[in-house]
């Protein structure tokens, strides 16, 4: 078995970004943690070293503390009890506990370097008064001491879940809120999104010995501890608790999950990482954890080849959680909710492919959900329709259907909507995933196949181990493909414009045919347009939209005329009379998002 160390991962020097105005915080966290598993509840030491890479002077700090808003009265209880669909859920559920099962982070003691400071707490939300202000390229240490009773099972992390795995622990620590050119992200946590700070963890889980411990990070006594992981050294004998010492380099997050019925197994990818795979050993799941493991490899070296070299040694896939959650070189996936082997597939592969679209591209996934879980939806569609062998000509169809539906029932929000502001669950689905999704998509049938290729590394190669934002990935975008693309981000991702093209009329010109076509939507579109003839030949032709600068590279198609976005009509000539045209479609390829599809044809 090989040795699992840790990886050193090269960055260029923190204030030389190509980005010449770009910055960044970092963290270092120090954190070891005795677990008592009787009752879920642990006492822990934090040391952080924090960095100010602003151009500001910091004068208090913020922390997460995510556990207190398992319980009744919070923010996430009162949002989820006056929802309006069925987020209520997590209301009701909050609502029974008794208070055991409530989530409760205190803090003991806090310090800066060395120097007890105030601090206030209100539920999700620690506000911290330096005692020395932080001038920028400064450095200072944050010592904390804190007690933490583990709550049941509601959303993402807890104890007990539906698997009945004893400890799934996101969001477990208190966290340092994010600091960036705009300001402190501190908002009180509602049960959706995160954001962090990039930095490097070292953290130590002393916890019962018949517990396996799984998550981020390279275990560094692995000899010492067995279960798994590397054959136990000779003549070492267990207490009742084992020391876990995990090291995790250039992270934004540390996650664990434990149990004292895990199975542990793992997969070694050529050219790749360590896949390790942990699931209950009582499972009724166990054969469908055991069958997926190849393609869960096959999907990794996927968006790896696709996307940008997977940076560390290992991944990890873990039973844990509730439904499915990315974390830093891991993912929680429940057992319960994906009892097929589809399901689990489709899960799995989203899951994996949020390492690149939020733990590699760290967008703050609060304020832009779309590029999180939208560009995630689009990837791992792609990737189950490549690596299953699916076949489909759009692997993404599903999200236009459901986008067709929402907007056909007046319920879209701008996808700069905050997600947790939001009115409907639903919308929020449909904003994030499906549209997040078509973005994508559409823009591939924008720029061209080739373009969009060409774009993905780039984006990875311009902004990984980084904090993008929605410019960032259109500049990336433009600067690949020598076009325009600021009108497409504002009115796709800005607006709720729609899409809506059609064929106005046919004149027959004898010997030519004119074809009339009506831009009926709000958002204009460069277009596609297909002219089938009797005779079997068909005859491609592209419009490119004025604001575009130029056209995506064309094969088999001839360039027309470009259209104004701001003129509603628009005519071309084929040189065929119309009685040789069977027939005439906008959009052959159905990537561009038009509500009305059924103006998008003409047979004769």
């Amino acid at each position: 078995m090989k040795k699992l160390i840790l990886l050193t991962v090269l960055l260029p020097p923190l204030l030389t970004f190509s980005q010449s105005s770009y910055w960044q915080q970092h963290v270092d966290y120090t954190m070891e943690i005795d677990v008592n598993v009787k009752d879920h509840t642990y006492n822990g030491e934090q040391k952080l070293v924090y960095t100010n890479n602003s151009p500001d002077l910091l004068t208090k700090v913020f922390y997460h503390l995510y556990f207190n808003a398992f319980k009744p009265g919070t923010d996430l209880e009162q949002n989820s009890r006056y929802s309006i669909d069925d987020s209520r859920t997590m209301s009701e559920k909050l609502l029974s506990l008794p208070k055991e099962d409530w989530g409760d982070v205190q803090i003991k003691s806090l310090k800066q370097d060395s120097v007890p400071v105030e601090f206030t707490m209100e539920e999700t939300i620690l506000e911290v008064l330096l005692e020395k202000p932080l001038r920028p390229g400064e450095s200072t240490t944050l010592e904390m001491e804190f007690y933490v009773q583990t709550p049941a099972m509601i959303r993402r992390s807890g104890k007990n879940s539906e698997d009945n795995v004893a400890f799934s622990m996101s969001q477990w620590y208190p966290k340092l809120c994010q600091y960036d050119d705009e300001g402190w992200h501190a908002n009180p946590y509602i049960g959706r999104e995160f954001y962090g700070i990039w930095g490097d963890f070292d953290v130590t889980i002393n916890i019962d010995k018949d517990y396996t411990v799984a998550g981020s990070g390279y275990l560094q006594n692995p000899e010492l501890i067995g279960h798994g992981y590397a054959p136990l050294k000779e003549g070492v004998v267990h207490g009742d608790k084992i020391s876990w010492r995990f090291i995790a380099p250039d992270v934004h997050d540390f996650s664990w999950a434990a149990d004292n019925n895990f199975t542990h197994d793992f997969i070694d990818i050529e050219n790749g990482p360590r896949m390790h795979f942990f699931y209950k050993s009582d499972s009724e799941f166990i054969n469908l954890w055991k069958d997926f493991q190849e393609n869960s490899a096959n999907f990794l070296t996927f968006f790896s080849e696709t996307i940008g070299k997977y940076p560390y040694d290992q991944y990890s896939v873990i039973m844990a959680g509730d439904g499915g959650m990315e974390y830093a070189m891991c993912t929680f996936i429940d057992g319960v909710g994906h009892p097929t082997i589809e399901s689990l597939y489709s899960v799995t592969s989203h899951e994996i492919a949020h390492t690149w679209f939020q733990f590699l591209m760290a967008t703050n996934e609060s304020k832009h959900s779309w590029m999180d879980e939208g560009f995630t939806s689009y990837i791992d569609d792609v990737a189950l329709n490549v690596v299953l062998n699916q076949g489909k000509a759009l692997p993404n169809a599903k999200a236009y259907e459901d986008y067709f539906n929402w907007v056909g029932l007046g319920l879209e929000e701008p996808m700069t909507t905050h997600a947790d502001r939001f009115k409907y669950n639903t919308g929020y689905g449909m904003s994030a995933y499906d549209k997040g999704s078509i973005f994508l998509s559409q823009l591939q049938y924008v720029i061209g196949k080739e373009n969009f290729d060409r774009t993905l590394k780039k984006y990875f190669d311009d902004w990984s181990f980084k904090h993008p934002r929605p410019n960032d990935f259109i500049r990336s975008a433009e600067k690949v493909s020598g076009l325009e693309l600021d009108w497409y981000l504002l009115d796709w991702a800005q607006s709720t414009m729609t899409i809506d093209y059609a064929i106005n009329s046919i004149v027959d010109n004898k010997s030519t045919t004119t074809v009339n076509l009506q831009r009926v939507g709000q958002m204009g579109m460069p277009i596609d347009l297909k002219v089938e003839l009797k005779s079997g030949e068909v005859l491609l032709y592209n419009i490119p939209m004025t604001k575009m600068r130029g056209s995506k590279p064309l094969k088999n198609m001839d360039l027309l005329d470009s259209w104004s976005w701001a003129k509603p009509y628009y005519s071309f000539t084929v040189d065929v009379k119309k009685s040789a045209i069977s027939k005439i479609v906008i959009d052959p390829s159905g990537e561009m998002a038009d509500v009305d599809r059924d103006n998008n044809s003409l047979a004769f």
